[in-house]
């Protein structure tokens, strides 16, 4: 649209431009082949009556002589006047000759140049030429008589050729300025087709098809930018296949690793649990390293159920098994179950107040994630609190926030506490976490449809907040992924 209108605006400009200068040239011409025409006409018939002409001349023989010069023009469109001094007469008897003007009337009496003045009175151009009567002196110079000769001539015809000549030109615009569009809309065409297809190309390649090509047709700019761009678009679909090969790959080795670690860990954690049953029998030195070894040994089998949960995640494998429970008595079963009743102080509705469907096992998950971050890397008391959201007409929601009363999470750490393994040393030591809980927390409320927050308290210490959709009908929620 902007090639097109450019190409209007100089159209119309060079039209406007040149239909003007036209114009100009062309009433110029008609205008002063009219004048020069009457100048010719009125000095020949001035020239040839003077030498008849009775000096002093009374009223008389200037009305005759006004009234011979008239008729010098055949069709009688001729008004003249005959002044001499303070007399003055016209060819028509009591014209008022409006068209005369101080101007002329002065440029006549001091000068010998025949003058003209185009004069406009009463929506009509007329030709007003005044010139002296002279008479040759025995020196062959020429001498004012006094008398005076003024001309004035309708210009209707001139003006008719002017107004057609304007007609024509106003035609004449209108077909330039629609072959000026026509021809920007031909160029547009040609120039923006190229781009066009370019940009469909680069939304195709942004929504993940990098397969997408340009055809490739001459050998101009346009030609050479789809072929940049053909090979950019190969070597990024290379690029992204060897990504992805190597995710696919790193993701099958923490899979399988994981799983590998499962059957020595568990024979492991059997050794560890009857070894502490024996450790209080056993030497100081010798139960130290059994405590530690039991210890590690149950990190290790966090960490690993972590990796293999964040690998179904990555995989896709991961799914929703959907029931609608009681969200308040979920999370006390998940606070009874590891012994949190009397350490979390909560604010929960009553039974049955808040219900919707959800994954338990998830929930659970997300819970216990929470409420353990808050109790480890935070400090007493900390808050829980179920409470229903979501705007009004929406799909309602709940809300669920864990706060803790300790110093806070520094803002510069606050973007990444859901990175997995992320530990900033400022704001934790090394504790029997994997480093995955809070991403693991995300993904479970993301599978719902939800959305996860942490920020700090103005009273101090950090608050999470999970919001999940109360799903109550049979259909699940979308994975955004």
């Amino acid at each position: 649209m902007r090639l097109v209108v450019a190409f209007g605006l100089v159209a119309a400009l060079a039209t406007t431009t040149t239909g003007a200068l036209t114009f100009r040239e062309a009433r110029n011409g008609v205008l002063q082949q009219s004048q020069d025409t009457v100048i010719r006409q009125l000095r020949t018939q001035v020239s040839r009556l003077a030498p008849e002409l009775g000096y002093p001349p009374s009223r008389e023989v200037l009305r005759k002589f006004a009234a011979d010069v008239a008729r010098a023009e055949p069709s009688g469109t001729w008004r003249v006047l005959a002044t001499y001094q303070g007399l003055s007469e016209t060819s028509v008897p009591g014209d008022p000759f409006d068209e005369l003007t101080p101007a002329v009337r002065e440029a006549v009496g001091s000068s010998l140049a025949t003058v003209f003045q185009r004069v406009r009175s009463g929506g009509r151009t007329s030709l007003v030429v005044g010139m002296s009567v002279t008479f040759a002196s025995e020196m062959r110079i020429p001498t004012l008589s006094g008398v005076q000769v003024f001309l004035t001539v309708p210009q209707a015809y001139e003006q008719a050729s002017v107004d057609a000549l304007v007609t024509a030109i106003e035609r004449a615009t209108v077909p330039a300025l629609g072959i000026a569009v026509l021809l920007a809309l031909l160029a547009a065409r040609g120039v923006l087709r190229p781009v066009r297809a370019l940009r469909h190309a680069t939304r195709s390649i942004a929504e993940g098809h990098l397969d997408t090509r340009l055809d490739v047709n001459g050998s101009d700019e346009l030609a050479d930018l789809s072929h940049t761009f053909n090979e950019t678009a190969a070597a990024l679909e290379q690029s992204v296949a060897e990504l992805r090969s190597m995710e696919a790959r790193a993701r099958r080795f923490a899979a399988d690793v994981s799983h590998e670690l499962r059957t020595p860990l568990a024979a492991m954690s059997a050794v560890t649990d009857i070894l502490d049953e024996e450790a209080a029998r056993l030497d100081p030195d010798t139960a130290t390293a059994v405590r530690l070894i039991s210890e590690e040994t149950v990190k290790l089998a966090r960490l690993v159920e972590d990796l293999m949960e964040i690998s179904r995640f990555d995989a896709g494998a991961a799914v929703l098994h959907l029931d609608e429970i009681d969200l308040a008595e979920s999370i006390r079963a998940t606070l009874s179950s590891r012994g949190w009743s009397d350490t979390v102080e909560t604010r929960l509705p009553g039974p049955d107040e808040l219900r919707g469907r959800v994954d338990p096992r998830r929930l659970d998950v997300v819970v216990a994630n929470l409420v353990g971050n808050a109790l480890r890397h935070g400090a007493r008391p900390v808050y829980l609190r179920l409470s229903a959201g979501g705007p009004p007409g929406a799909r309602p929601s709940a809300v669920i926030e864990v706060a803790d009363s300790g110093p806070g999470i520094p803002d510069d750490v606050l973007p990444h506490v859901f990175e997995r393994f992320y530990k900033s040393d400022s704001a934790r030591t090394r504790t029997e976490g994997s480093g995955l809980g809070l991403a693991i927390t995300e993904e479970n409320v993301r599978m719902h449809g939800g959305t996860v927050r942490v920020a700090n308290r103005p009273t101090g210490g950090a608050v999470f907040t999970v919001e999940l959709p109360l799903w109550r009908d049979e259909s699940t929620p979308e994975d955004p992924s």
